[in-house]
């Protein structure tokens, strides 16, 4: 499979519940448009600052090792913007928590150091984010969706699944 070009949101909230409103916007928006790619996690920090996904949706029809993860490329640009991000402990060990390198280095990958740079400190803006990947022509849809945010921003990921799925394995 050749490389396939996802768009990455990231967008940033006052609050936890407008970010996982929007968040629900854009799953029921993905429910009704059809079998497209489309990955999406809320974040959220606690009173010390540390960030931690609240909630995370992967496309559960994607063949391969890294649909197994749950946690999908949402979480790997995650992973990549920020390393410590909590997820749970039972994602962090055995293959789980390789996977979630692979991903991340699929990310890291597949954006430009700009683009990371815009992408983190937009989601330290904010007490809570949204950030969700989709396939190229969900673009416009999810954006629209997403009315709550404070600040949003998009960018392209290039990634390919055979070399994302080698990596995990």
């Amino acid at each position: 499979m050749a490389a396939s070009t996802f768009i990455v949101f990231a967008a940033s909230y006052d609050t936890l519940g407008a970010a996982e409103a929007d968040y629900q916007a854009a799953r029921d928006l993905n429910l009704t448009s059809g079998p497209d790619t489309y990955d999406a996690a809320v974040i959220t920090r606690d009173e010390a600052g540390k960030v931690k996904i609240v909630v995370g949706h992967e496309q559960p029809a994607r063949p391969g090792a890294w649909g197994d993860l749950g946690i999908g490329l949402a979480g790997g640009v995650l992973v990549a913007l920020f390393p410590a991000v909590g997820i749970g402990a039972d994602l962090l060990l055995g293959s789980a928590g390789a996977g979630l390198g692979a991903l991340a280095g699929c990310v890291s990958a597949g954006l430009t150091r700009a683009d990371l740079k815009d992408l983190g400190e937009l989601l330290d803006a904010g007490q809570s984010g949204l950030v969700v990947v989709a396939a190229s022509d969900l673009g416009d849809r999810v954006e629209s969706v997403t009315r709550r945010a404070r600040k949003l921003t998009k960018k392209p990921l290039t990634a390919d699944q055979n070399t994302i799925e080698h990596d995990i394995e």
